[in-house]
């Protein structure tokens, strides 16, 4: 029998009435009537002298086979397992909430070289912007445990890193696998959204999610950012902004255009200075697309019904071997 580790698991029966059936075993057997065979008699021409002779007046008469009790408790054993295997006896484990696919989620994340200035500190440590997006954006992914995700690089060009799929460890390594300045130098946000709808072309789910995470200011070399985000919204993407970094600085955010894309499409607009920032981000944004389960709950169920089904048949093979057996035993004691 397979592991299916029964000890989280209780016996239960699906049609436990059919068990009452059994109770027709003793009216069978005490109310339908013994078998008669009729037997051939010899009759000779001086019958009806001899029967005046001898006083004895014959009459007609059936030979009554006896109950063979061994035979009986073997056609009892056959019925009890044919109404165990029909009362479904399984093993039923406790009821488990089946995550379903609600949306496809895709992070488009900025890797241009601003992306590298190390002026951000996680757990008293000065790491790159990158980096410390790479560490938060793991604790993100792996809590999306019904959405698809996806995720797209951009910087100079946009590119596929990770496509849209419900393997979320596999797109938390190809995050931690990208560097910066692999697409590039420069920002092409307008291209970048492009791009992402692209990656939703072949997707059938209905709810379709953009998170934009970028450091800087739309290149102007490519598609314009509003008016990508125009499309999306035909398409019915909702856009997440996410904007890096001091908006006064010298890589200064355009937070006016990273506002329109999200207030347009449906989405909100976060900053995020620093670690900390960042991370309530995700938070937010957690609350606004929060994890969505079926309705309806799974139970992890083993069915044993074929075990005496199979003790049936067996039993009905070796009956029937059984009766061959003593019908040719008695066949050769005759002859």
């Amino acid at each position: 029998m397979p592991k299916f580790g029964y000890e989280n698991m209780h016996f239960e029966w699906t049609n436990i009435w059919v068990l009452a059936f059994v109770l027709l075993i003793p009216l069978v057997y005490w109310l339908i009537p013994s078998m008669r065979q009729v037997t051939s008699a010899l009759v000779f021409p001086s019958f009806k002298r001899a029967v005046t002779i001898s006083g004895i007046h014959p009459r007609k008469k059936s030979k009554i086979t006896k109950k063979n009790l061994p035979q009986w408790f073997m056609l009892f054993l056959i019925y009890c397992c044919i109404l165990l295997g029909a009362a479904g006896p399984k093993f039923v484990g406790k009821p488990e909430k089946k995550i379903k696919t609600a949306r496809s989620f895709l992070i488009t994340a900025d890797m241009s070289f601003s992306m590298n200035n190390k002026d951000w500190v996680v757990g008293d440590q000065r790491k790159t912007r990158w980096h410390a997006v790479q560490e938060l954006m793991t604790t993100f992914i792996s809590g999306r445990k019904s959405d698809r995700m996806g995720l797209v690089l951009f910087a100079t060009h946009p590119y596929l890193q990770a496509p849209l799929t419900e393997d979320l460890n596999a797109v938390t390594f190809m995050l931690n696998d990208a560097e910066v300045g692999m697409a590039g130098q420069m920002t092409g946000i307008g291209d970048a959204i492009g791009y992402s709808m692209k990656v939703f072309e072949a997707d059938t789910t209905k709810e379709k999610v953009i998170l934009l995470l970028t450091d800087g200011v739309d290149s102007g070399r490519g598609t314009n950012p509003l008016d990508a985000a125009a499309v999306a919204k035909k398409d019915s993407i909702k856009i997440y902004t996410l904007g890096i970094g001091d908006p006064t600085g010298k890589d200064k955010i355009d937070e006016k255009t990273m506002k329109y894309i999200a207030h347009s499409t449906g989405g909100e607009y976060f900053r995020a200075m620093d670690a900390k920032e960042l991370r309530n981000a995700y938070e937010a944004l957690d609350k606004l697309e929060p994890i969505k389960y079926e309705s309806t709950t799974l139970k992890p169920e083993v069915l044993l019904y074929y075990y005496p089904i199979i003790a049936a048949i067996t039993l009905a093979c070796l009956l029937v071997f059984s009766l061959n057996i003593l019908t040719l035993i008695k066949s050769n004691k005759n002859e």
